[in-house]
């Protein structure tokens, strides 16, 4: 019973004790024209200088298409982003109102919302609050809030149907600080777990269980997806270096131990078992070891050392195994994108590695739930204006520069095919595929408005082609990309959803050598000077200037992405 409730019902008692009559109250019965609505705010996580907080409101007098809750800190709290509501603040004075989603406030009815803020010294829940005027009862004692029923924790066939999406508080505040970021800080995107520290939270930042927590609170009463980025194998993404992690080629123990162990110990905690946990497990690691080994001129001494000790199959294979046996986590392979595996001598021998490591470690295919395709990549959604089948003067457009005999000129022909491929290879038949939308939108003034000239086929293709990449291996930091579509389930046939997974504004790697302490080199496909190798064809880099080190904010980049978005940005 809640103290709003309890005090309540003792004021009464006292009235029928003065009368001399005995009432017998039923807590059910004291209604809508006794407390017009109930506030109950809750600090749901405290660290240093910031908090997230978790408010749910229940409207118990006429029903509502919109609403707005508002109240006034006695501190010097500042809201620093939202989710579920619009949070605005104006002094001491905050704001909720609701986003187009979520207005319908019916009687008896509920809705919840959350937000991350700063605070110095204390931290006090306001007094007094208002629903579209009318001065609710606050219930609520700044605790914890009680965790929604943790479900049975059966797997669907598609975690993003019918589901809300986690929204990470610490990449939203970052965007809503940035001019024009408020368009999409309420967007969901993945947690990156790209180091063991990222378990406990790095330099005071938000852990695994922080943002577990802070998911619970975003979940309410319906079903929501949180995403995870597992990676940080041994010898992690043997062909590039600003992506290169913590761990030695050999330290597939520690990996087990230390960081996938961990892990599955958090997510097995049943407090979790009512959210639907997306796992993208380890990109840039198993198509390397078809595509950057052997006597193939894009090979790295990295990668055939990775080959020869089997470690990133390994390390795939017991993570699938660990974080499979945990019901609600849904586990989705990396497949890099169609500029890398859509040629002929690379799709099925990649369908066929990631099969080996599905299979090892004690995993079986039954602990994939799918695949995801584009993670961190610029690979354009659909190209609209040319298709593989299109020919000019008689040269298939498969014989353009651009193309270079690929069998897929965007990402959603890719994911599809290959798709049909890894069940082909021996997944199940049901699995789905996700695509990272989050910065292939390629839009702005440079988005062509129809197919290029018929002059000859290289002509057609780069005058017709959204991609605006020099070459299509050039994958860091890209001058002229744009946002993507935005998250959404089931989007197209055999597409689970299209998904935000990298962060947006943060950095894919710096532009010059940078001293750190977190595994990361300097990489010169990340060098706007640099004039390329055998994976890009010996093109410029096409990166963007001043980057700095990989995961870390980027302004410029994120300007650059909302100026250029695709569908665009209102």
């Amino acid at each position: 019973m809640s103290r709003t409730r309890t005090a309540l019902l003792a004021a009464m008692a006292l009235v029928a004790g003065a009368s001399g009559t005995a009432l017998a109250v039923n807590p059910a019965d004291v209604g809508a024209a006794a407390i017009p609505c109930t506030v109950d705010y809750k600090i749901q996580n405290q660290w240093g200088t910031g908090f997230t907080a978790a408010v749910t409101i229940t409207n118990n007098g006429a029903a509502k298409s919109s609403w707005a809750v508002k109240w006034a800190y006695a501190g010097n709290q500042q809201v620093t982003s939202g989710w579920n509501a619009k949070v605005t603040q104006s002094g001491t004075a905050v704001t909720a109102a609701n986003e187009s989603y979520n207005g319908t406030l019916a009687t008896g009815g509920s809705t919840s919302f959350g937000f991350q803020g700063t605070y110095s010294g204390t931290n006090a829940i306001p007094a007094t609050f208002t629903l579209d005027g009318v001065t609710c009862n606050v219930d609520g004692g700044g605790g914890p809030t009680d965790p929604p029923d943790p479900g049975t924790g059966t797997r669907v066939d598609n975690p993003y149907s019918g589901a809300k999406v986690y929204v990470n508080p610490e990449w939203s505040a970052k965007a809503a600080a940035e001019p024009g970021g408020s368009r999409i800080s309420n967007q969901p995107t993945g947690v990156w777990l790209d180091r063991t520290a990222a378990i406990n939270g790095v330099n005071g930042g938000m852990g695994l269980r922080d943002h577990l927590d802070a998911a619970l609170t975003q979940k309410g009463s319906g079903e929501l997806v949180v995403q995870l980025v597992i990676y940080n194998l041994p010898g992690r993404d043997c062909s590039a270096l600003a992506s290169n992690g913590e761990l030695g080629p050999t330290e597939i123990d520690k990996y087990k131990t230390q960081y996938i162990d961990p892990i599955k110990a958090i997510l097995a905690d049943s407090k979790y078992a009512g959210l639907r946990i997306v796992t993208t497990i380890e990109i840039d690691s198993l198509p390397n070891l078809v595509t950057n080994t052997g006597s193939r001129p894009t090979a790295t001494p990295q990668c055939d050392v990775m080959k020869a000790n089997g470690n990133y199959q390994k390390g795939v294979g017991y993570a699938l195994n660990k974080l499979g046996d945990v019901p609600n986590v849904y586990n989705y392979i990396d497949a890099g994108h169609h500029g890398w595996l859509g040629w002929d001598d690379n799709f099925a021998p990649s369908a066929a590695i990631i099969k080996e490591a599905a299979t090892t470690e004690g995993a079986t295919v039954n602990d994939v739930h799918g695949f995801i395709t584009n993670t961190a990549n610029y690979s354009a959604l659909k190209e609209n204006n040319f298709t593989i089948n299109d020919s000019v003067g008689g040269k298939s457009v498969r014989e353009s520069k651009w193309v270079d005999w690929n069998r897929y000129v965007d990402e959603l022909s890719f994911a599809q095919a290959f798709r049909n491929q890894l069940v082909t290879a021996g997944f199940n038949s049901g699995v789905g595929m996700l695509i990272d939308t989050s910065r292939n939108g390629w839009g702005g003034t440079a988005r062509p408005a129809g197919p290029g000239a018929m002059t000859d086929v290289d002509t057609y293709v780069n005058g017709g082609r959204y991609d605006r990449r020099i070459h299509v291996g050039n994958w860091c930091n890209q001058s002229g990309a744009g946002l993507g579509e935005r998250p959404k389930a089931s989007p197209a046939a055999g597409i689970d959803a299209y998904v935000w997974i990298k962060p947006p504004g943060e950095s894919d790697g710096s532009s010059s050598a940078i001293p750190n302490d977190e595994g990361k080199g300097f990489d010169r496909m990340c060098d706007p000077t640099y004039t390329g190798n055998p994976r890009n064809g010996n093109s410029m880099s096409g990166a963007l200037p001043n980057a700095p080190l990989s995961g870390h904010w980027f302004s410029a980049q994120f300007q650059q992405l909302m100026t250029n978005a695709y569908p665009p940005l209102s």
